[in-house]
């Protein structure tokens, strides 16, 4: 039996002697993200890109989750790793269903670009939407059950092989991407951008890492010294793969700077550790071997570590812990798992008491661009599900008879501007430029614009008793990095302002004028402030997936209490944030911000009220807290715990408080529980000028409750978290 066959073996050793036995040009092929069969060593083509960021993306029917940054709203780490498993499971099936009929290209692999833990530093970024949201601790956290639950739990062989990314300090601006030099500080580096990698690394053992498209410190990501040899190589030990985002090679060349052409491009990556190349680059290999910019050796190197991951997948031998019975692809237990999770998302920030809805109104009218999109359930990096619920669906079912539902669009998502600036607003090109085209004397620009329609939304509303406004953004205006110029209000992906299109603030402001109750339900995967004189209640759905409409409905009419919590602080507006270029940390986040945020990080209310009593500390080798909680009102709900620390040797250079531990507990009305957080060593670091940290002595305040210990939350909630120390 040849050596790459033998299971007695480990995978360094039958990966080493497959590699032995290419030619280099095969060896050229095989380190690829498109990686031709090598049918001689019966390898067979396999395409590396495939995408899972909230569901299995992009080939087909499967289980569709909220989009991530919904996820991190649940504050619930064991949640997400359930929901990872479920992912994990139905991409094995998928890739076995593809390949039983000979499909093995692109989106149909085992080999899974997700999780996205960068850091959402600044509301303005299209793609926070990906994230866990703005703190590296609960990035951490969330981001290793996912992968653990992605990988599975055989110690040797992967279910799926997760990708923690973009590494590291990338969260743009988008249009800038290819060419961007971020320049951080060393304390900036350690506590807040590459936290959340390390746990992958060290926690998560994740299988591949993928580099930003960025240069960090004038490095390119994807050849860098310090973030791939210091740090990820040598300091944390990673023995996974490491490979480049899409045709970030080229940027090298074209956009950096950094080298002449595709083989000083292909050297220089793969002399620095990058191992894979998702794009083209990498085919210029052999003429760099050819002019003496790289050796066979360090090919070899990287070729052992695509064939070790390949073996670790089930490349000749599909043990057990990976075989998974077909029927859980797009099963009910998903969809309850899926229906779970939006229900912790939903964030409730708002309300004078006009939710639940349920009794109250005979009529109500659900007005909005997102009440019947199914686009604004999807976020981007999505599925395809088998059944979609839009919000309008969600009201609808749990309103039952009692309740008249009425609907209207109200307006597009966003306006449309034609070429020659006139706006109108509707998205349909085509039609538009008909009208151009054919009618240009009759004003029927504005005859088909949203005039009418809000004159429909505006009638329905008059005609009943409450209003829901379902509002906000989705893929197609923010997002991953968009082509086709920019406008006030978006550019590139990323959002100009913190305020709803000019066309979705008219409807609002025109709704609230008639005084009939109302709620915004807003689809965003970012903060926007909608606050507006008049609005009584303000539900906060993100991108809910594929059921989510389901949750919004029956969160609307009492069905079940909110619990979410805000993973991203909700400023007022930009002009309160340092420069989007800026990658310093002063002055961003719930940690360094020093104004009175709208609604602040770690914020959510409830439809019942949960009273903290009794905080009792222990402190040893780790921290140890535990509180009382109660139920004090009069309905079942889950209570998010949470806990922040700081030191009291700080300086106006540490934070003003991180979060450091959270739980969660589910009591009926009048029940009391004791809820236990362990604070480990390493959510104590303090993080120095140097990049340096420690856990150090002294005098430490610890906070437990139902948000932050800032003035804001306690504004907003009528309560105050509680308070000890403890001394290390």
């Amino acid at each position: 039996m040849e050596a790459y066959r033998n299971q007695e073996l480990d995978f360094a050793q039958r990966a080493a002697d497959l590699v032995s036995r290419m030619t280099l040009d095969e060896k050229i092929e095989q380190i690829r993200s498109s990686a031709p069969a090598l049918e001689r060593l019966d390898i067979p083509e396999m395409d590396w890109w495939s995408e899972a960021l909230h569901g299995v993306a992009r080939e087909g029917t499967a289980t569709m989750f909220p989009q991530s940054i919904g996820m991190a709203a649940a504050f619930d780490p064991a949640l997400l790793e359930e929901i990872g498993k479920a992912v994990g499971q139905e991409a094995r099936i998928k890739y076995e269903q593809y390949s039983s009929h000979g499909v093995r290209d692109l989106f149909k692999g085992l080999s899974l670009y997700s999780p996205n833990v960068n850091i959402f530093r600044d509301p303005r970024w299209g793609r926070g939407q990906e994230t866990y949201g703005e703190d590296p601790w609960l990035t951490s956290r969330l981001g290793v059950g996912y992968i653990r639950g992605l990988q599975g739990d055989d110690p040797d062989y992967l279910m799926t092989a997760a990708c923690a990314k973009h590494y590291a300090v990338h969260s743009g601006p988008e249009p800038l991407r290819h060419e961007f030099n971020a320049q951080v500080n060393p304390k900036d580096l350690r506590e807040t951008y590459l936290p959340a990698f390390e746990a992958a690394v060290k926690e998560g053992h994740v299988a591949q890492i993928m580099g930003a498209y960025n240069r960090t410190l004038d490095e390119g990501c994807c050849a860098s010294d310090l973030l791939i040899g210091k740090i990820l190589r040598e300091e944390w030990d990673y023995q996974g793969l490491f490979l480049s985002d899409f045709c970030a090679l080229a940027d090298f060349h074209r956009t950096h700077g950094l080298t002449k052409d595709a083989a000083e491009s292909a050297a220089l990556a793969i002399n620095h550790g990058c191992e894979m190349n998702l794009g083209f680059v990498f085919l210029n290999l052999r003429e760099a071997y050819d002019r003496g910019l790289v050796t066979e050796e360090v090919i070899d190197r990287s070729c052992r570590r695509v064939m070790e991951l390949r073996l670790r997948l089930g490349l000749y031998e599909q043990p057990a812990s990976v075989r998974v019975d077909h029927d859980l692809l797009d099963c009910p237990e998903h969809a309850e798992l899926n229906l779970k999770m939006a229900r912790e998302s939903l964030v409730l920030l708002k309300n004078d008491g006009m939710l639940p809805l349920r009794g109250k109104f005979r009529s109500i009218a659900v007005l909005g661009p997102n009440a019947m999109s199914i686009r604004a359930l999807m976020g981007n990096y999505h599925g395809e599900a088998s059944q979609y619920v839009t919000v309008l669906d969600g009201i609808r079912k749990a309103a039952g008879k009692e309740t008249r539902i009425r609907y209207g669009v109200g307006c597009e998502l966003t306006p449309y501007v034609p070429p020659e600036g006139k706006v109108a607003e509707t998205s349909d090109d085509a039609v538009m430029q008909f009208f151009q085209n054919v009618a240009p004397t009759f004003n029927l620009l504005e005859a088909t614009g949203h005039g009418d329609r809000e004159a429909e939304a505006l009638a329905l509303a008059e005609e009943s008793e409450a209003v829901v406004l379902v509002l906000g953004l989705d893929e197609t205006v923010e997002g991953e990095e968009m082509f086709g110029g920019s406008s006030d209000e978006f550019s590139g992906g990323d959002k100009k302002t913190l305020l709803l299109p000019s066309n979705q603030r008219k409807l609002m402001q025109d709704v609230l004028a008639l005084g009939k109750p109302t709620c915004v339900v807003l689809l965003s995967g970012s903060a926007l402030n909608v606050e507006a004189e008049g609005l009584n209640a303000l539900v906060q759905a993100w991108y809910p997936g594929a059921l989510g409409g389901q949750a919004v409905g029956e969160l609307l009419f009492g069905d079940y209490c909110p619990s979410g919590k805000l993973p991203v602080t909700f400023y007022h507006s930009i002009e309160e944030l340092p420069d989007f270029l800026d990658y310093a940390m002063a002055g961003r986040t719930y940690r360094y911000f020093k104004g009175k945020a709208l609604y602040p990080f770690g914020f959510g209310l409830s439809y019942t009220r949960f009273a903290f009593r009794n905080l009792e500390i222990r402190a040893d080798e780790d921290v140890e807290a535990a509180v009382l909680v109660r139920n004090e009102g009069q309905m079942a709900g889950r209570c998010v715990v949470q806990s922040y620390v700081r030191w009291n040797g700080g300086d106006e250079n540490q934070p003003r408080w991180h979060l450091c531990a959270i739980g969660d507990v589910t009591l009926e009305p009048g029940e009391e529980k004791s809820v236990t957080l362990q604070i480990r060593r390493d959510a104590l670091y303090t993080y120095h000028a140097d990049g340096s940290r420690c856990v150090e002595p002294g005098s430490y305040t610890l906070w437990v409750g139902g948000g932050q210990p800032d003035e804001r939350t306690a504004e907003l909630t009528g309560d105050r978290v509680l308070e000890g120390s403890f001394t290390l």
